[in-house]
């Protein structure tokens, strides 16, 4: 099977499955709000922020690491000296791992009662500190295995852990939590370290074993040198996010038209957010999939199919996001209605759904930029971004309150997908348009704001489907050629 056809499976295949992880994700999320609350989503996403910025740390950048450095040995032809790679990762994993773990659970009183406003969040924080290390090791299997292109055996493993994950978390809402936020936080978490350890026993037990004959010296220097750069730009960026979410409630208090703060951050944050990214599962799986595509073709030398990937990438995320992000816009009311029974989270849905192309090309940029080498160049200007975040929030929320918060998500991201395509362009060499996917921009303008006229989700998301093809069609956006291409993908003839 040809490389582009492995690509194009391998895409299908986590596309499926990342859509239904992340509709499970989803409906769980539902039930999640409809048993605490907004008030008890804002609590829990502080508690995940908190563990996300614990992990950051304690990985120190291993993952990316283990992906760049096995995609770079498997290129090479040299799938003997992966098991060095994995071997020095994991020992890295475990130093660091463990550091920061211990801090987490003597942290953890004190992050509860001055940060997040809740001491009954300790336990949380202090039983996921158990399970870091093994989350940290996790993420060193995972590198490997999108580096070896094992994408069935990580579906399954992903099946494993999300149905792992759920049980736990169901059995402990029901049985014990009941309808205390700080009970259902750490039922949550429960049930997340609970399928970081299923998930990383299967990975270990799956993972094909191919040693060199001469038995290699974990290549420490290679590590030190790819992980600790990312380590420091992604705990410096996942700190100043953690920060950001630990002063959006604070802040937003101050303003006089708040009345529950911690229930619009949980409402933007925990409600609106996740069913925005939903539709982003199909460039999340092509995204994965890319990084070690990048990684060996960097390595071979294959400069014309770098910029072959890169537009073509680009291409398929924008087009992707124009279409999800006016579907997101037409149906933002109805959405709000079934999910939520709440129409402010509809407003919320239809007010940030156009940034959802910039979001979405933002991910495969940042993936294809990862896979030439560029992590530290990306890691610059995620961290300069999110410290504008943080600026504009603490001084815009107080007097704007939720249009604050508006104002400086567009800026803050506008600015870093600007900086990482432009990285994109210099580092693979490719030169883009502007006609076309402005062409495109207004025909799905007009088609989602028509749409949105129409009542019921399947007639009006049928009317959108309809006038943007059409429109696209009729003003060349897409054609022939993109079915040819797609023919050949899926017949594997040149």
């Amino acid at each position: 099977m040809k490389k582009g056809n492995t690509i194009f499976y391998s895409t299908i295949l986590l596309t499926v499955a990342n859509f239904l992880l992340r509709l499970a994700a989803i409906s769980f999320q539902v039930y999640l709000s409809s048993r605490i609350g907004a008030a008890g989503i804002g609590l829990l996403q502080l508690v995940l922020s908190v563990t996300a910025l614990s992990f950051t740390v304690g990985s120190a950048g291993v993952r990316t690491c283990a992906m760049y450095l096995s995609a770079g040995e498997l290129g090479r032809g040299k799938p003997g000296n992966v098991h060095s790679v994995l071997s020095g990762c994991c020992q890295y994993s475990l130093l660091f791992g463990g550091a920061a773990a211990a801090a987490l659970w003597c942290a953890a009183p004190w992050l509860c009662e001055v940060w997040i406003g809740d001491r009954a969040a300790t336990a949380s924080l202090r039983f996921f500190a158990l399970f870091l290390p093994v989350r940290c090791l996790h993420g060193v299997m995972t590198g490997y295995y999108t580096a070896a292109e094992r994408v069935g055996t990580m579906v399954a493993v992903s099946f494993l852990e999300q149905g792992c994950s759920m049980g736990v978390t169901f059995a402990l809402l029901s049985q014990w939590a009941g309808a205390d936020s700080g009970q259902a936080s750490f039922s949550v978490v429960a049930g997340s370290c609970a399928a970081d350890v299923l998930g990383f026993l299967a990975l270990i037990m799956l993972r094909t074993r191919t040693r060199s004959k001469d038995r290699q010296r974990p290549p420490y220097g290679s590590i030190l040198r790819v992980a600790l750069p990312l380590a420091l730009a992604d705990t410096l960026r996942s700190g100043l996010n953690t920060i950001e979410d630990l002063i959006i409630p604070r802040r937003l208090a101050l303003f006089a038209g708040t009345v529950n703060a911690m229930a619009d951050y949980g409402m933007i944050r925990g409600m609106v957010f996740p069913v925005l990214m939903f539709p982003a599962a199909v460039l999340f799986s092509l995204a994965e999939l890319l990084v070690p595509e990048f990684s060996q073709c960097a390595a071979r030398g294959s400069r014309n199919r770098v910029q072959y990937l890169a537009k073509q990438g680009l291409r398929v995320a924008m087009l992707f996001g124009l279409c999800a992000g006016g579907m997101l816009f037409a149906l933002a009311k109805p959405l709000g209605e079934l999910l939520y029974q709440d129409e402010q989270v509809g407003w919320l849905l239809r007010l940030y759904a156009p940034f959802v192309p910039m979001l979405y090309m933002d991910t495969l940029v940042d993936s294809m930029c990862k896979g030439l080498g560029q992590q530290n160049a990306n890691a610059r200007y995620n961290t300069f971004t999110s410290f504008l975040d943080v600026v504009f929030l603490w001084c815009l929320l107080p007097g704007l309150g939720l249009d604050g918060y508006y104002v400086s998500f567009a800026v803050s991201h506008l600015v870093n997908f600007a900086l990482s395509l432009r990285r994109l362009m210099i580092a693979s060499g490719i030169r883009i348009a502007v006609g076309k996917p402005a062409l495109a921009a207004v025909c799905t303008i007009a088609a989602g704001s028509i749409a949105a006229l129409a009542d019921g989700i399947l007639f009006a998301g049928g009317c959108y489907l309809l006038l943007l093809g059409g429109m696209w069609y009729l003003c060349r956006i897409v054609g022939k050629d993109d079915l040819l291409w797609l023919r050949k993908l899926i017949g594997g003839r040149r």
